[in-house]
């Protein structure tokens, strides 16, 4: 850690930032710059940025040796952002930190700044660096510039163009009625084809059981099987949403599992076509165990995998691999080279219906990654989005350690 800020950096940066905010450009993006800025400018290993919603935080940008912390769920102390107003006491920062630092190998919450992002007195997240442990601790200086580059995002926020991320919820009874009305539309869309497609070709084989000749009759029960899986798949995914008031989502008890083998056994289980789409890029056989419910692994990977086919095209591979990078989580990534998400979709596309445009490309009930979330956060670990290098999205998920 240099004993000054680079304050050089701090202005070109600035000056950059500033230009994409007077052509109209405020969005995730360029919080997005404004927190690698944070890095460069305080010669951190890494910096990340918590955004609040009413009753948790999540990160929703990070860069160097945070970066691992994209997509988690924050608990914090602030249960209202919208009753923050100016003035305000210190808010406490030492949970949020604790969540960047405790995923750094040998992490050290004393090398950990954080400063609050607030605008027109409500405070909507806070940013956070990270340095080396050798290095020393920060000084007033470092704090004084990340402050200054706090208040900037604040007043990005403000701005209103993209952020937050997290739109204020509607009213319950609001919430509840449009719930139950799109219930229905999605129940009744989602499971008309494949029982339209069965009972087809159940009937097929029923009255042509003779002109079919032998191939044709395989090849019925091939799709009526291939068909019946894909509704019980989908059956399994609107009773799991279906019964999110009760907490019945990722039920099962949680223990020490073999994510590859997991991995690999739900690859088994997914359509041929999709299947055949699939390369498992690095499943290294000697990981540690993860932590949680090994029957989620199935429901997971078929949602990323289906998303991925979903938006890439049919002849393009989904890549899956897994890993590890730290002490406490394990993680595996499903990649594809498809149309890639825009920064601004990376956090909308967990909410519940949302759907992207999808062009061309069969669109879905905008169920799956809101489920996955669930699941995922459910056994303490998170999930996250982002654009793949070279185009296309990076679907990762992150599980603790046995």
């Amino acid at each position: 850690m240099p004993d000054r800020p680079d304050y050089a950096a701090l202005t070109r940066g600035q000056i950059a930032v500033l230009d994409r905010v007077n052509s109209g450009d405020a969005g995730l993006d360029v919080l997005e710059q404004l927190v690698r800025l944070a890095e460069e400018t305080l010669g951190a290993r890494g910096a990340g940025f918590a955004e609040y919603a009413n009753d948790h935080g999540r990160i929703i940008a990070a860069t160097g040796v945070c970066a691992p912390a994209l997509g988690r769920r924050v608990e914090h102390r602030l249960l209202d952002r919208r009753s923050l107003h100016v003035p305000l006491g210190p808010v406490p920062l030492d949970s949020v930190n604790d969540e960047f630092a405790g995923l750094i190998e040998g992490g050290d919450l004393r090398h950990m700044l954080g400063a609050r992002c607030e605008g027109a007195g409500v405070v909507f997240g806070s940013l956070h660096v990270y340095f080396d442990a050798p290095a020393g601790e920060p000084g007033p200086e470092h704090l004084a510039v990340l402050e200054l580059l706090a208040a900037f995002i604040g007043r990005v926020y403000h701005l209103r163009a993209g952020l937050p991320t997290h739109g204020e919820p509607a009213p319950e009874e609001v919430r509840r009625d449009a719930d139950r009305d799109l219930w229905v539309a999605v129940t009744s869309h989602e499971l008309r084809t494949p029982v339209t497609v069965i009972k087809g070709y159940a009937d097929t084989l029923t009255h042509h059981w003779d002109s079919l000749g032998e191939s044709g009759r395989r090849e019925a029960v091939r799709v009526v099987g291939a068909r019946a899986g894909e509704l019980a798949r989908l059956v399994d995914r609107l009773l799991s949403v279906a019964s999110e008031e009760d907490g019945a989502v990722g039920a099962t008890p949680a223990g020490p599992f073999d994510l590859v083998e997991a991995l690999r056994e739900a690859v088994a289980e997914l359509p041929g076509d999709l299947r055949e789409r699939l390369l498992l890029a690095h499943l290294p056989a000697d990981l540690p165990k993860a932590y949680g419910t090994r029957d989620s692994i199935a429901t997971i990977l078929t949602e990323l995998a289906t998303n991925a086919e979903k938006y890439s095209e049919p002849d393009s591979t989904v890549e899956v691999c897994a890993g590890t990078d730290d002490d406490n989580t394990l993680r595996f990534r499903v990649s594809d080279r498809g149309e890639g998400i825009a920064p601004e979709h990376v956090e909308h596309a967990f909410d519940r219906y949302w759907q992207a445009d999808s062009g061309h490309h069969r669109a879905g009930a905008g169920l799956g990654l809101y489920l996955v979330r669930r699941l995922v956060e459910g056994q303490n670990g998170w999930v996250s989005l982002r654009p793949r290098e070279g185009g296309g999205t990076v679907a990762e998920v992150r599980l603790p350690r046995a």
